[in-house]
């Protein structure tokens, strides 16, 4: 009985020990589980608070042409919102190139890409229309008299032909008008840009001559001149360069209070450069992916050196880790900028879009997607 005694008592003992241990262990491992998922839950709320901070800053580049207008759109759209837009005119040359090394979210530009840019793009890039701007003619000579060119003259003065202001064809064009005799210094872009882009596709389409040698692009091999980065660089030249002649956007002539001059359209008529008349050079058909060309225009009353400016994305927003969040944050900004941001079109000299224009550009915002996910389902 004694042994017995002895043996349950060790055995008792035994099963307490295990007892006592299973306990720890599952307290341990309660802990542990209770870490793990504390952490992963810690982990989602870092990147939903992540992607909700990164929803608030966007960042866009290119068009110096466009800087003016998106800089007043995105200080309102911050106050409204609370997001961030930050966009540095760089030349629509370079904000493309940004878009397509995905450095930015989207592009500013004043010239749409190829069939051929847009095939070695890194995905498909849409085009959206946010408002018109005109090319001028801004001159500096003495008095600065009124003025007016026809295409066939501003393509050779720009081909080195046509070198004194006093040429008989300017003189023919320009009756009553003492012009010097004085050389013409040519001014154009250094940089790459959709200004140059417009100004090129329009000569390339009036002159043989032009295309032949030159052709259109964002960047030229300048057969004469002086060049200017950004729209700026051309209009201080033009300002600080007697006898200068150089192609700006319209916006910085008005703003520095630059002579321009009338252009004969393809209807005939001598145009001056303004927002009624840029914005007439738009009446024609504009096709579903926006990418038209408004230069040497149809419209009888309208500017011939014309053009719309585009934001400039990617249709599929799933890429490089980007949230939903941050898609449906840029296409709610462009959504704005083509409604309630054409406001602050006419205030600042730019033309607004038209109405088919805005139809165009809302189908294809509608088009951008993050996966199968349209990004506009509740607008």
């Amino acid at each position: 009985m004694k042994f017995k005694y002895q043996q349950l008592s060790s055995l008792f003992f035994a099963v307490a020990i295990a007892l006592m241990f299973t306990m720890t262990a599952c307290g341990n491992s309660k802990k542990s589980n209770d870490k793990t998922e504390s952490s992963t839950t810690k982990t989602s709320q870092n990147e939903k608070a992540q992607n909700s901070s990164d929803a608030k800053h966007i960042m866009g580049a290119g068009s110096t042409f466009a800087y003016p207008i998106y800089t007043k759109m995105f200080d309102v759209y911050h106050k409204e919102t609370g997001i961030q837009v930050n966009y540095q005119g760089i030349g629509s040359g370079g904000g493309i190139r940004q878009l397509e090394s995905k450095i930015i979210d989207f592009g500013g530009s004043d010239a749409p890409l190829s069939d051929k840019d847009e095939q070695n793009a890194p995905a498909f890039i849409v085009h959206i229309p946010t408002c018109l701007g005109a090319v001028t003619m801004s001159y500096n000579l003495p008095g600065n008299p009124h003025l007016r060119f026809t295409s066939d003259v501003i393509a050779d003065i720009y081909l080195g032909k046509i070198k004194k202001w006093n040429n008989p064809r300017i003189e023919k064009l320009n009756p009553g008008v003492k012009l010097p005799n004085m050389a013409i210094t040519v001014v154009h872009r250094s940089d790459g840009s959709g200004t140059t882009y417009i100004f090129s596709d329009y000569l390339t389409k009036v002159s043989s001559a032009w295309s032949n040698k030159v052709g259109r692009g964002k960047s030229l091999d300048w057969p004469v001149g002086l060049g200017g980065k950004g729209n700026p660089g051309v209009a201080g030249i033009i300002k600080n360069t007697p006898g200068s002649l150089g192609y700006v956007e319209l916006i910085y002539t008005l703003q520095n209070n630059m002579p321009v001059a009338k252009l004969k359209n393809k209807s005939g008529n001598y145009i001056k450069p303004t927002l009624q008349s840029t914005s007439l050079a738009a009446n024609v058909k504009i096709p579903a992916d926006a990418r038209v060309s408004l230069t040497n225009t149809d419209a009888k009353e309208g500017y011939p050196i014309a053009g719309f400016t585009w934001v400039l994305l990617y249709k599929q927003q799933k890429y490089n880790g980007r949230s939903e969040a941050q898609a449906k944050s840029l296409v709610n900004l462009v959504w704005w900028m083509i409604h309630d941001g054409q406001k602050f079109t006419k205030p600042l000299r730019y033309a607004p879009l038209p109405d088919a224009a805005v139809k165009v550009a809302e189908n294809i915002l509608e088009s951008v997607k993050y996966g199968n996910q349209s990004l506009l389902q509740n607008k």
